[in-house]
């Protein structure tokens, strides 16, 4: 190639990016990164101790270290400091089980051809029901990655020192942000809102906390459950604007509002797009899962928060950074 002919090497990695899924979830299948984390550094050893083909080890760690998850020095192995944080196992953010969820999802983007033409999935979803048994895997298996976006939450309401606050956390899920608000601070009280199946999940997470005394669930559809009056300090609406259109959103932000205390806190952590929809990245590309699955959802710009959220009758509207998401706070 010459000086101003560029290489293929770039395509070619996007064009085969399904590798990097591969690689990563069948590592995160075998624990690979765990047992490099307790010292296991050659493919003899990692076979020895995950049950697996030296093959198998050897090619996995050669597909890791062509992705830049592990690092090779004089010829042993180890975790990146990324990996160490985030796909050991029984680690705070692990993101381990999610990797290897994601495999099972690979063949959906067959279809993302057809969702485009036709501007949103092209077969009913089934996905957002409340009897669907996929809850039991998905829900823990997502909660991980919400562990530093509470952590920055925590720190940006100042919840520490904040006394005997109330929370509301609708669409709760896993129950992590009530987990880790709670577990900072010890007065606070917790109300997650929820489907049934997805409430017992939160439960027993918020009792291997040690927190499930001051944490409460009412099962039901927040799109038809009352919030309350004037009833929280704190409301939270995490990752649940990107499933629904611009007029859902207003009048759920609406109602949240109605529910906080005179100086309530409004907190909507999502994938949100700058203005010009010119970044952050994984925004971005996250709006192709919101094509495949959701009839009106999206990837979001900080205007269209601001927007609604003023329509919804507050005033004072900040973004705090949590990559790759990002945190709106509403007053």
């Amino acid at each position: 190639m010459t000086d101003d002919q560029p290489t293929p090497d770039g395509v070619l990695q996007l064009i085969n990016g399904y590798w990097a899924t591969g690689v990563l979830g069948a590592a995160a299948s075998h624990s690979l990164f765990t047992h490099l984390e307790n010292g296991a550094a050659t493919a003899a050893e990692l076979a020895a101790r995950a049950e697996i083909s030296e093959r198998g080890a050897q090619t996995l760690l050669d597909g890791l270290l062509g992705v830049g998850l592990i690092e090779l020095h004089q010829g042993c192995y180890r975790n990146t400091p990324a990996a160490s944080a985030y796909l050991v196992e029984d680690k705070p953010a692990s993101l381990s089980r999610l990797a290897r969820l994601k495999l099972k999802h690979m063949g959906a983007l067959t279809t993302l051809p057809d969702v485009v033409r036709a501007g949103g999935p092209v077969a009913d979803p089934t996905t957002e029901v409340v009897d669907n048994p996929h809850w039991g895997e998905v829900v823990p298996a997502i909660a991980a990655q919400s562990v530093p976006a509470a952590t920055v939450a925590a720190e940006v309401l100042g919840l520490a020192d904040a006394g005997e606050v109330s929370i509301l956390d609708v669409g709760g899920g896993s129950g992590i942000y009530s987990a880790i608000w709670l577990q900072t601070n010890p007065a606070a009280r917790s109300t997650q809102l929820d489907w049934e199946p997805i409430n017992a999940i939160a439960r027993r997470l918020l009792a291997e906390r040690g927190v499930a005394d001051r944490f409460t669930c009412v099962n039901g559809d927040f799109h038809t459950t009352d919030f309350g009056t004037a009833t929280y300090d704190i409301a939270l609406y995490s990752h649940i604007a990107h499933q629904e259109g611009p007029e859902q959103n207003i009048e759920v932000f609406s109602r949240l509002r109605n529910s906080l205390k005179p100086g309530g806190a409004l907190v909507v952590c999502d994938y949100v797009v700058d203005d010009d929809r010119g970044g952050p990245a994984f925004p971005l590309i996250f709006a192709s899962e919101m094509l495949l699955k959701s009839q009106q959802g999206g990837t979001w710009r900080q205007s269209d928060y601001r927007d609604w959220l003023v329509k919804a009758g507050f005033e004072d509207v900040s973004f705090h950074p949590a990559p790759p998401a990002t945190l709106v706070v509403a007053r």
